[in-house]
């Protein structure tokens, strides 16, 4: 699927609080309380992604219209958390019994619903000691562009990679409440590059190709 859309740059918000954070949660939310644990590059990620991949377009077929590796795994050089981010486009995402069946057959959990926020929806899979995200849009939702664009950006821009990567290490290194707070205190390096992205328009991407720090991360 090519995609070739106009897409907006957020503008800055509040970090997301307790509150809002249990009110979307499915299940009971665990804090963190800790530092986030990055790893160097692993050249083994983009398969891991195909594995979760495979199990989606199993459960789905037709209806799976888009899905992509995202998040920092899907950027070749650059550290991660040691979690697979997948983003998955549907019809309509609030339409959840057309997918989270069948999606739960293969594995995956339904762990928070976001009717505020496009309509997303988050699902984790485990195992062993890998783990997968993965993040439910309605394939023309404007969120997947701008995910989609801040990848491809990282993918070929070494300077942001890096400058990026540094502000990860920083922010890994102090202790978090939750994980989602780590991503809150990103959004202004990803607004910064997401920029830059807006301006060369880069969104154009097959949905074979092989993050970005928005909800859930």
């Amino acid at each position: 699927m090519n995609r070739k859309r106009k897409w907006q740059i957020p503008p800055p918000s509040e970090p997301v609080t307790d509150e809002y954070l249990t009110s979307v949660t499915i299940g009971e939310r665990k804090p963190l309380n800790d530092r986030i644990q990055l790893a160097e590059y692993d050249l083994r990620w983009p398969s891991m992604f195909s594995v979760a991949a495979d199990k989606i377009r199993s459960a789905l077929s037709e209806k799976a219209l888009l899905v992509e590796h995202v998040g920092s795994t899907s950027v070749p050089g650059l550290a991660a958390k040691l979690i697979i981010d997948m983003l998955l486009g549907v019809t309509d995402s609030a339409d959840e019994k057309s997918y989270v069946l069948p999606l739960e057959q293969q594995g995956f959990v339904l762990q928070a619903r976001e009717p505020g926020w496009y309509e997303h929806r988050f699902f984790r899979l485990k195992s062993g000691d890998m783990e997968w995200h993965l993040h439910v849009f309605s394939a023309e939702c404007e969120e997947i562009d701008r995910m989609l664009a801040f990848r491809n950006w990282l993918r070929v821009h070494d300077d942001d990679r890096q400058r990026y990567e540094n502000v990860k290490r920083t922010l890994a290194a102090r202790t978090w409440k939750h994980m989602q707070n780590y991503a809150d205190a990103k959004s202004d390096i990803v607004r910064e590059i997401l920029g830059r992205a807006q301006d060369d328009h880069v969104v154009g991407i097959t949905s074979e190709a092989v993050s970005a720090a928005f909800r859930f991360r």
